[in-house]
Order: C-alpha cells, then structure tokens, then sequence
C-alpha cells in the first residue's frame, strides 16, 4: 500500500514539471529557442519557433495534441482516483487500477514520437522553403539537424518522475501478487 501511495503521488505531482524540452539553435538566435511541453500545455517561445516553421511548411506547434492536452487535466485526475483506490481496494483490483499510471509515461513517449513523425512528414509544399527540406522526423531525444538549425531535445522532470511513479507501481503490484495467499 505504501509503494501504491508513493506511486499515486509522485504521479500526481509530476504534471506540475515539463514533460519533454526543445532547444532549437538557429542563427538569428544565438541563445537559442525554447519550448517546453507540459501534459495540458505548451510553452516557451512558441511564436517565434512557429514562425521559422512555417517556413518549411511546419504546421504551428500548439496544433500538436491539442486533444490530448485538452484531456489530459481530467485523464491525470481519473488515475489519481484510481490509485488512490487501489490503495484501499483487494489486492484483486488493485493492479488493475494502477496500470493507468504504469501506462502513462509510455502513452506520452509514443504520443510525441507520433506527432513528431507527422509533423515533419506532413509539410505544406505551397510554403517558402518546402524544396530545401526533405520530409524528416524531429528528434525525440538528443540532437536534430534540419538545414542550418540543430536541437536538442531531451525528456522533462515530469516524464521522469512519471516514470518512477510507474515503476513504483508495478513494483507495488508484483509485491501484491507475492503476498496474495495461494489457494489449492
């Protein structure tokens, strides 16, 4: 119960933090462009990220999961209740609730991954410098080169204490399952 506590917690507080940060080194801007993507928000400097986009054709970045983000407020509410009651639910029921939490650091790796894709393989051929760019896929993790910009981007604090979140709660079920009597 206090592994499915600490988990239910640490998830809970994890959506206060970036989920995923972009650093995007252009010429124009020696100190670099910022944005930094939260589970129900997108910040930084998005308009001027925006504007070089559309250069190549990019659709404007607060288009990116804007369905998720619009769920995400009541999806991250939902599997607070859920750990909160496996905490006090049978060790039957408890595991089940908990694979929300278990799941949701990987739904949002494959999610952003899955924008990032369609993004950059998804350019407007009408824009100014569609023929300089070929179709590619912005780095998730690590450095990017498009053209003349590089990126660097890495996962947040947030993604990473969801993920210890999630691994406290499987640890929190395969501790259940080994204390659950067996029956003959």
């Amino acid at each position: 119960r206090v592994l499915m506590a600490l988990s239910t917690l640490l998830f809970a507080i994890s959506h206060i933090w970036k989920y995923w940060e972009l650093r995007l080194n252009a010429p124009q801007y020696p100190g670099g462009l910022f944005v930094s993507v939260y589970t129900h928000d997108v910040r930084g400097d998005v308009s001027e990220v925006d504007g070089l986009n559309h250069y190549i054709g990019m659709a404007p970045l607060a288009d990116a999961a804007s369905f998720e983000r619009s769920i995400a407020p009541y999806a991250i509410v939902v599997c607070i209740i859920m750990g909160i009651a496996a905490i006090f639910l049978s060790k039957k029921w408890a595991p089940l609730l908990l694979v929300p939490i278990i799941l949701f650091p990987i739904v949002v790796f494959v999610d952003l991954f899955a924008w990032l894709y369609y993004f950059g393989h998804n350019l407007d051929p009408t824009a100014a410098l569609s023929g300089a760019i070929d179709e590619f896929t912005p780095a998730i993790l690590g450095r990017g080169v498009v053209g003349q910009f590089t990126t660097d981007a890495m996962m947040g604090l947030g993604w990473w204490i969801a993920v210890v979140a999630a691994v406290l709660a499987l640890a929190a079920i395969v501790v259940n399952f080994r204390k659950a009597p067996r029956t003959a």
